[in-house]
Order: C-alpha cells, then structure tokens, then sequence
C-alpha cells in the first residue's frame, strides 16, 4: 500500500486537489500557504466506586487552511471536506493574509522522519469491553494499597489522529499519532484528616499500553508517600536553597524557562530572554532541551503541525542561550531553520510555537552529596498551579509535597508552601545537576492559547537562593 495514497483516501483528496487549494490560498498573494487535514478519533471511560461513571467517543474531521503574508496569518477551516467548501475557506484566509506587510523567506525542507510511536494494538481496533476490565484491576490493585483508600476514581482515554500536510512548496507529509492515557486519583482518611494522590500515565501507544504492570505501577506510586503527606507541616519561610527533585519538577522548567524561550514571545519582544541570545545565562554545563523525537513520548513529533521534521533542539548549551522554540514565521523572521515547533490543539487553529518535550539534561553530581551540601533548605518532590509572567521571569508554584533539609539531610515533610522566583535568577544559580534525568510520563498538558499534550522532566538540581513562601 502506499502511505500517501492511504492518507489521501481518508480526506478524498487528490494531489491535484491539494494544488488546487494551495492556488486558490495564494490568490490574493502570500508568501506561504499550508494544509492542515486531520481526522481524529477520541474515546474516554470514567470509572467510580467500582461502577462506569461516565464514557464516550467522538471524531474530529476537516481541514485548516493558513496564508502567510509577512507576519500576518489568514486562517480558516472546514469541517466539510467537499472541494467547494475547501475553497471557499482558501478564499477566506487569502482575504484575511492580503494585509500583510513585507515578504518574508519562508523556507523549504522537510527531512523524512523515522516512525516515533507505532502502534502493535490499534485503539480504533480495541472494543470499550476490552478495557473495562483494566480499569477495574487498578482500582482493586489501589484499594488494595492502604485501608485508609475510601475512594479511588480512574480515566482511561485513547485518541487516533491521521494528519496530512502540504504546502506552497510541494512538501507533503502525513503521520499517525496514537495516545494513550490512565490516570488515578484516590482519597485517604485519617483520624479525621483527607488527602489525595493522583497518578497519571500517557503515552504515545497503542492498546498495548493496556497491561497488569503498568496497573501494578499506579498503584504502588498512589500509595507511596501518604504517611508523609498526613505529617507534613508549614515551615517557616523566607529565602533559602531549594533542591529540585528529580522528574515532574521539571514542570518549573517548562513553565519559568520553557515559555521564555518559545520564538514568538521572543520576536514580540516579550520574553526576558529576547535579547540574550549567545549569552551565558546558566552555568557551564547546564543543557535545556526540547525535544520531538523521545520514543512513544507523550510530547514526541514525528513532524510538527507545519510539516517540519521532529528534532531534538538545545535551547541552552554548556550554559549558553543557542535557540529559540521555532515555527516557520519565527524562522524566517530570525533567517533560521524552522526547530519543529510548530503545533496547534486541532485543525481549527492556526500553528504557534509551543514545546514537545522539555527536559533538562543529566550533570554529574550523585543526588545524595546534593542534598548533603545543604545545611538549610527545602526539597521539592512535586509541584503545581505555577503563575509565570513571561516578561519579567517571575514564577511562584505550590508546592505539592517536599521536605525539610537540615544539615544535609531530609527530615520533616512539608506541604502549603509556594517557591517564588525568577527564571533568569533561578537559572543562574544553579549549583549542581544532578545525574539522575527522569522524564515524567505523566498527563501533562500546555495551555498557550491552544491545549497540546507534553511532557518534563528533570535531574535533581540545586539552586542557591529562591524564596519560600511559609509561616
């Protein structure tokens, strides 16, 4: 079978058709036109109290149509893939693009991409009986985990999404991004006191996802850490070091650092970081990425939603600012190469940039002798809600759950604090990197405008001085 004749048939379409709505996009002049065809499957299941609760299934269909003149975007869409309606939608986004200013050089190029996350066991494939049962052994595996559980609710969803892309310069790229997802949450009573863990997994897979491993794995981490939650207390606050666990901390990266570096900020001149490039702005050593090309990674990119190959991009090298987050209008404002960032929630918007995967990559200190240079501190294990004003850098994150740091060692948990900073500060002072990277394959998704799944991670980190908000 031919792949792109596969695609073609899922949208009617024929290359000349393409052509066709490419011509009809450009009539009013642009410098660039793209197709945008998707057609989406979605499925969701609810459990609660041992019951279904709640479940459904849906289906995206239709097409996003992009002008670009200058700077300015014309955009519009169809939810109806007949060719009468195409063009009328061309029309619309010619129209809305013919006010744009000076030409920029939009460039040519996709690379093809080797496949990130096929799948063995296709969702579309998978009946919903077939996946009751394993939402029923996570809530007896979890029930199971602690007598203190009173409730345990779990959602398991999947999405199929084929795309097919082209553009004024012929490039035609198609792909079929598969997810997965499960997540748990479950209460706990004791002596009069609640709390709650979730747990999340998702990844860019099939119904091979679906095991009693990864069911053993949720429930042995919702139950993990409970004790300390019931005894955690609200330190005292005021400035102090704060070592950053390794793994979903890194959602502090992604948001202090990540968005800074995203290219449209920075051609805004909105972004603390707009006018760094070059500059060391983290210690030697330090290396931030972005990254599309993480196997089966909730954040991984086979192309990006304008066609541009997937790739492994250094925002930070050796401690030096070397990249922004790229779409094509960045690019060809800055005269770079495109970094595959580009991405949108569905056909009904128009492509910015956004992250896939952000991490910071290993250093060589043992997480132990980090947190044993420490003689006052805190230890993050998790964090949440994080409020970041990309002008200035500054970020404040709640702090989920953590520990003391006395002497060089963890004592007292902690809970009900925030960590307040600023992303360039927080970034320079760093002390030490930590050589145990964990990405965090939880649910993790980016609202920017426009919601599209990610990932972080993290290794563990110290930085010399942020400030905790407590007592």
């Amino acid at each position: 079978m031919n792949c792109k004749n596969h695609y073609l048939d899922i949208f009617n379409i024929t290359e000349a058709g393409l052509k066709e709505i490419i011509a009809k996009a450009l009539s009013r002049g642009g410098d660039f036109a793209d197709l945008y065809f998707e057609y989406t499957t979605f499925f969701n299941l609810n459990l609660k109290d041992g019951t279904v609760s709640s479940g459904g299934f849906h289906t995206d269909y239709g097409v996003g149509i992009r002008v670009l003149k200058g700077e300015k975007t014309g955009y519009a869409y169809s939810e109806n893939l007949d060719m009468r309606e195409m063009l009328k939608a061309a029309d619309a986004a010619s129209a809305i693009a013919q006010a744009g200013g000076s030409s920029l050089p939009y460039r040519a190029g996709t690379a093809c991409t080797p496949a990130l996350y096929p799948m063995r066991k296709n969702w579309r494939d998978t009946d919903a009986s077939a996946l009751l049962p394993f939402l029923l052994d996570v809530e007896k595996k979890v029930t199971a985990q602690d007598s203190r559980i009173v409730k345990v609710m779990a959602r398991l969803s999947n999405s199929v999404c084929d795309v097919l892309m082209y553009n004024s310069f012929g490039e035609i790229t198609y792909d079929t991004r598969p997810m997965g997802s499960i997540s748990v949450t479950a209460v706990f009573q004791h002596e009069g006191k609640s709390e709650n863990k979730s747990v999340s997994r998702s990844f860019r897979m099939g119904a091979e996802l679906i095991s009693g491993a990864l069911a053993d794995e949720i429930a042995a981490e919702v139950a993990e850490g409970i004790d300390e939650r019931f005894e955690a207390i609200r330190p005292k606050g005021g400035q102090m070091a704060v070592v950053m666990g390794a793994g979903p901390s890194g959602v502090l990266l992604h948001e202090a650092m990540g968005h800074a570096f995203e290219a449209d900020f920075n051609r805004k001149g909105q972004s603390i970081f707009s006018d760094k490039m070059g500059q060391q702005i983290c210690p030697k050593g330090v290396n931030v990425v972005d990254d599309g090309t993480l196997e089966f990674n909730r954040g991984a990119c086979r192309y990006d939603d304008e066609g541009v190959a997937g790739q492994k991009t250094y925002m930070v090298a050796d401690g030096v600012l070397n990249s922004y987050l790229h779409d094509r209008i960045s690019a060809a404002w800055y005269g770079v190469e495109p970094t595959g960032n580009g991405r949108r929630e569905n056909f009904r918007y128009n492509p910015i940039p956004r992250m896939r995967a952000t991490y910071m990559e290993s250093g060589n200190a043992d997480p132990s002798s980090i947190i044993a240079d420490v003689r006052q501190g805190i230890y993050v294990k998790e964090l949440s809600n994080g409020q970041v004003k990309i002008g200035e850098g500054d970020f404040t994150f709640f702090v989920k759950s953590g520990f003391l740091i006395e002497d060089g060692r963890l004592t007292a948990p902690v809970k009900d604090i925030n960590i307040i900073g600023n992303g360039p500060e927080a970034l320079a002072n760093i002390l030490a990197v930590g050589n145990d990277l964990k990405i965090d394959n939880g649910t993790w998704t980016c609202g920017k405008e426009q919601s599209v799944a990610v990932s972080c991670g993290m290794p563990t980190i110290l930085v010399k001085s942020l400030t905790v908000g407590g007592e």
